[in-house]
């Protein structure tokens, strides 16, 4: 039996990784920039704009008010224009960056409002203009927690790459549901929870390690 289902965990964990690695990109690519935005754009701040400020902040928050499960099937037209079908790993990529997106924002903004504004200060009172500012001291001093931050999304999209399964997305989650559940294989079941909490113990590690990384040379950056 084990022969025969070796191949289907092989390529199913393959088909998690594809997901959560596209989304986690993707998700970066717009979440950063505007958890940037969202942090520096309230009034009397960097970039000050309020109104569109509060704007996001009440799409970002309504979008992460919406249980995964609910959002995917929501946008599931999106999900058709965008990948051409709405089942497939390619198609789950889309609900995933749709829920990274917000969540990254989020973990992004607040830790670049952890950064002590006595630097943001200074920067000012040197000429640094507000790019400056967020290019050269606010996204430096905020690497590590923004690291973990990033760490903690993908964490998540791991967790949601196996919900997708429910609703015809591939991977981990739909072999533990059509093996491990539709045809009473439990030991499927626990293949498939291992592999998802191997994959969930080794981005932690990494994430956590880079981190510490990214910590360690930070006073150095400060220092010259």
């Amino acid at each position: 039996m084990w022969a025969n289902l070796t191949p289907l965990l092989l390529e199913a964990t393959l088909q998690t990784l594809y997901m959560v690695a596209v989304s986690g990109v993707l998700g970066t690519a717009f979440g950063l920039p505007l958890g940037v935005f969202l942090a520096t754009s309230q009034r009397g701040e960097l970039l000050s704009a309020p109104l569109v400020n509060k704007v996001l902040g009440l799409v970002v928050n309504a979008t992460r008010s919406v249980p995964f499960i609910i959002l995917v099937v929501a946008i599931i037209p999106f999900t058709r224009a965008l990948a051409g079908t709405s089942i497939g790993t390619t198609a789950a990529i889309v609900p995933l960056t749709v829920a990274a997106i917000p969540f990254i924002a989020r973990l992004v903004e607040n830790a670049i409002r952890e950064v002590d504004s006595g630097l943001i200060e200074a920067a000012r009172a040197m000429g640094a203009t507000p790019l400056q500012i967020i290019r050269k001291v606010l996204i430096p001093e905020a690497l590590p927690g923004i690291a973990l931050g990033l760490t903690l999304a993908l964490v998540s999209l791991i967790g949601y790459s196996a919900m997708v399964g429910a609703v015809g997305g591939e991977g981990l989650g739909d072999l533990g549901i059509r093996y491990g559940y539709q045809r009473f294989m439990p030991e499927v079941m626990a293949a498939v929870v291992v592999i998802l909490v191997v994959l969930v113990q080794l981005v932690q590690s990494v994430g956590e390690g880079i981190a510490r990384a990214v910590d360690r040379r930070a006073p150095r950056n400060r220092g010259r």
